[in-house]
């Protein structure tokens, strides 16, 4: 279901320069007991970036998953990209979450960079909706224009491949006009809200309970704690 969505993010990336950085040994790909699913991810770093992590997950029908996070380096105060794709085969729902993820919620750091994503916002209100995520306080690492939906075959197959296109493009814009400005967030801080975000989103994180009916509880505590949230510990 996601592989070409996995595909163009991975083009894309080799396209900006990435190279491949190491992942914790045991952590870089996992199957279950009983051989019906697996999981894969990868960990990148770029110009303009200091980790970018992506992970694929492939349980048949029963599920797939896509989900990736980008880290901007330090001296650039830009928002965290957020992609969160997860199919039912078997109920035919989508659940997707697109997000420029937001450092702090102050108006001005909002209005400087969410102009793209507002856009986006506008142009696919299929991928719109008002309903929020349930394992998160929408007004704390989100943005107020998130793509976010529940949906079925038709939003899968026709409105999150273009979305996704386009939200990816808008990301790479976001990062181009964010490196030629002045960050007004200092790298000592960037760091810290960083490092704050990796924390809220461990203690929250809804996946590692579906992780761990797959893959075990040893092994999904340390993807949890050393590959998705490495900082969530500190």
């Amino acid at each position: 279901m996601f592989d070409p969505f996995l595909d163009q993010l991975h083009s894309d990336l080799m396209e900006k320069g990435a190279t491949a950085l190491e992942i914790p040994s045991g952590l870089e790909r996992s199957e279950s007991q009983n051989g019906k699913s697996t999981i894969q991810s990868w960990l990148w770093q770029l110009p303009g970036f200091r980790r970018w992590r992506v992970t694929r997950m492939d349980a048949g029908d029963s599920l797939q998953v896509l989900n990736s996070v980008a880290y901007p380096d330090l001296n650039n105060d830009q928002p965290l990209m957020g992609v969160d794709l997860l199919w039912f085969g078997a109920r035919k729902k989508l659940v997707a979450v697109l997000d420029f993820q937001p450092l702090t919620q102050k108006p001005d750091y909002l209005d400087r960079h969410l102009v793209e994503l507002k856009n986006l916002h506008q142009q696919f209100p299929e991928l719109s909706g008002e309903e929020t995520m349930r394992s998160f306080d929408p007004n704390q690492y989100f943005s107020p224009y998130l793509l976010f939906c529940r949906g079925g075959a038709e939003q899968a197959q026709q409105s999150l491949p273009q979305a996704f296109n386009a939200f990816l493009d808008s990301y790479w814009q976001l990062t181009a006009r964010s490196q030629a400005e002045q960050s007004e967030i200092s790298p000592a801080e960037v760091q810290e809200l960083q490092c704050a975000y990796n924390k809220y989103s461990a203690e929250r994180d809804p996946a590692h309970g579906l992780f761990t009916s797959h893959f075990g509880n040893e092994w999904s505590d340390r993807f949890l704690h050393e590959f998705l949230f490495p900082t969530s510990t500190q």
